[in-house]
């Protein structure tokens, strides 16, 4: 049985602004500052965490307000905020909006608080007025959708994110031996075939749910080596290239595990449990080196499991991913056990 996901080094490196990007160990690195990818994937966590109190409340109001801040009017977001409370860079639709606008999508979906739920509505959908040219971002934007729509069925930004997904990146390639939509893969890779499984679920589509459980299927068949996930490199994987391969990043486990869930949810198939499963013990110890990738005394996620061993400092997404691999864990509807 897996541990119940740790929340003690999200709040270590939590403040009253966020959540730091960065640590030394289990030190926040203040001067790192924070940025909005971070914020968002912390709101999504806090907003799937069943266990309810004050701490998760205030952190939940936390990163909610940062989110408020970082979008302007025209729905775009910034992404870096310094130590100071300063943005860095200007409003855009890069990763970070399309996180944005899956976290909102989640608290309006997911939040007890009916002040969250209203505004994260509104600011979902004048999010929603824009689009990426960026895959992932579009995906993760997707996924917020797929959200909105668990709770409102007919709610027409949601569908309209969705189409003009499945619209833009919707259509298999002809290759047989490679049919990813990018000629190598990247990071978070799952969350492209989750998306687009998304879409399909909840447009009734059914080409297009059948297309994202295929290359679901497809990119966790080259993930996984003699019964543990092996995940694609930081430097990402094309055609040809050897495994194991390094430094690998808890990111792309965490999709691996979202991804999983959603797709055994919906057709009940236990293959998808199993390789959920393989997500869960990947942190726990089952990867290419038999090392678990997250520290039980401070409840954090380790940065990277690298040629050598591991990169031991304790950062924002890591943690963020372990916590949120876990929490599929610990919700039956998601698996067998």
């Amino acid at each position: 049985m897996s541990p119940p996901p740790p929340l003690t080094h999200i709040e270590r490196l939590s403040d009253g602004r966020g959540i730091f990007e960065h640590a030394d160990g289990i030190s926040p690195r203040v001067a790192g500052g924070y940025c909005l990818d971070d914020v968002a994937r912390a709101l999504i966590v806090m907003c799937r965490e069943p266990r309810a109190g004050n701490d998760a409340a205030r952190l939940t109001a936390v990163y909610f307000e940062f989110l408020l801040d970082a979008q302007v009017h025209s729905g775009a977001c910034r992404n870096r905020l310094d130590p100071d409370g300063r943005w860095l860079d200007e409003p855009d639709v890069g990763d970070w909006w399309g996180r944005a606008m899956w976290a909102f999508g989640t608290a309006m979906a997911r939040s007890p608080d009916s002040w969250i739920q209203a505004t994260a509505a509104t600011r979902f959908d004048r999010g929603a007025a824009r689009r990426s040219p960026d895959l992932r971002a579009s995906a993760f934007a997707c996924l917020g959708a797929a959200e909105m729509l668990a709770a409102k069925p007919d709610h027409p930004s949601a569908r309209a994110i969705l189409i003009d997904f499945v619209d833009r990146f919707g259509r298999p390639t002809k290759d047989l031996t490679w049919p990813w939509p990018e000629a190598r893969l990247a990071y978070a890779n799952a969350a492209i075939p989750e998306a687009l499984i998304a879409a399909g679920q909840h447009l009734g589509d059914a080409a297009t749910l059948g297309y994202g459980l295929h290359l679901l299927n497809w990119l966790l068949d080259g993930e996984t080596t003699d019964g543990h996930l092996s995940v694609t490199p930081v430097g990402g994987r094309g055609p040809g290239d050897s495994k194991p391969a390094f430094d690998q990043q808890p990111i792309e486990v965490a999709a691996i595990a979202d991804a999983c869930a959603r797709a055994f949810q919906l057709t009940g198939d236990a293959r998808w449990a199993d390789r959920l499963d393989l997500a869960v013990r990947w942190f726990l110890g089952l990867n290419d080196h038999g090392l678990p990738m997250w520290d039980e005394s401070s409840g954090g996620g380790f940065d990277a499991l690298t040629a050598t061993g591991r990169n031991t400092n304790q950062g924002a997404e890591s943690t963020l991913a372990m916590v949120a691999t876990l929490q599929h864990a610990h919700r039956p509807q998601a698996t067998r056990r």
